[in-house]
């Protein structure tokens, strides 16, 4: 998925929440098949709830999820 020529993929954690991927990448299956995300950016679950997985579709919120995000205290 090319979605900005050049630019570096970032990938943030949300606290209780997915992990939003920006910028150039390509998500493969473990087989090495192409995974097309929709978009430039995508929100990659943590939780293991998601009907959609890899892709977040928002269960966590409902699932009681927890998980520190990019800017948990140290």
């Amino acid at each position: 998925m090319d979605t900005s020529a050049g630019s570096r993929a970032t990938i943030t954690s949300y606290q209780d929440g997915p992990l939003l991927v920006r910028g150039d990448f390509e998500l493969r299956t473990q087989s090495g098949e192409v995974i097309d995300g929709g978009r430039g950016t995508v929100a990659l679950c943590r939780c293991g709830l998601s009907a959609i997985k890899p892709l977040c579709d928002g269960t966590h919120k409902v699932g009681g999820f927890h998980a520190s995000g990019g800017d948990r205290e140290r």
